[in-house]
């Protein structure tokens, strides 16, 4: 018999993909959590159904949404993670030589232990001394933050429950509170096919509060339509403007791309107008 899982991108399309096992279901205090075994792309979080990594394409996601803002900041010492507590965007900035100390912020604790059980790709910089980890929910540890950080990324799930926290203007005043004069703040800001209202609301709520705002791209094949949007709210860097170079390791990130991916088609532009 096949197994499959399905996500429902829209009420009218769903992304599915064949299950050899079922590796750990669980409902934490926060969320559906799923572990399975895909033919496709290896194994497969979810997250109340939602696929959030797999082992095949993660690659691109945690490259994206920290390199970028991380090769544009003059000087990106301290990070502050917001979610991501699969611990993909944790690894890539702990592995750039700038950073001197990672903070994650993570509100569920079983989100962390399924990762160090079934991703030691993605959870292998837990305990990288540059790396703080704290279970906590991240809007209230952001409201007690002043002029700390030098880069703050947001690595969210999608702004259903409590998570449409993460995408008000409210938070983004916090977070610009939360940064040094130089700061810069990354989000992730759904897809241009099928969420444009996510869009507009990041974008919209950044630009309020940040002087530069912008939007970039990346194909990330297990998201909603394969195309995904980045939003950077900066206090005084370009991000489109790379002031290094750095990439060891990457699998998806050049310089090249980092400069291209803020191209966008007319019709993204046109959502951010």
């Amino acid at each position: 018999m096949d197994l499959w899982v399905t996500e429902y991108q829209t009420p009218s399309l769903g992304f599915s993909c064949k299950v050899k096992e079922t590796l750990r279901y669980e409902k934490t205090e926060f969320q559906e959590l799923s572990v399975v075994e895909t033919e496709q792309f290896g194994k497969m979080l979810l997250l109340d159904g939602m696929v959030q990594t797999t082992e095949q394409d993660e690659f691109v996601y945690h490259e994206m949404i920290t390199l970028v803002a991380l090769n544009s900041h003059r000087n990106p010492e301290k990070v502050l993670i917001i979610g991501g507590g699969d611990g993909g965007t944790l690894r890539e900035v702990v592995k750039h030589p700038a950073v001197s100390q990672a903070t994650l912020v993570e509100i569920d604790e079983r989100v962390v232990i399924a990762s160090k059980d079934f991703f030691p790709d993605l959870a292998c910089a837990f305990s990288e001394p540059k790396a703080e980890v704290l279970i906590a929910d991240g809007i209230e540890y952001v409201k007690q933050q002043h002029q700390s950080f030098d880069l703050i990324i947001v690595d969210s799930t999608e702004p259903v429950g409590p998570a449409i926290q993460l995408f008000s203007r409210e938070f983004y005043q916090s977070v610009y509170d939360a940064l040094k004069d130089d700061g810069m703040l990354v989000v992730q800001s759904e897809s241009p096919f099928y969420n444009q209202n996510v869009i507009k609301m990041a974008f919209g709520g950044i630009n309020q509060v940040f002087p530069l705002t912008k939007l970039y791209l990346a194909n990330i094949p297990t998201y909603p339509s394969g195309l995904w949007s980045f939003t950077v709210g900066s206090k005084l860097y370009d991000p489109q403007l790379p002031s290094c170079s750095y990439s060891q390791g990457c699998k998806y990130y050049t310089p090249e791309i980092h400069q291209a991916a803020f191209q966008l088609p007319a019709f993204v532009s046109r959502i951010i107008e």
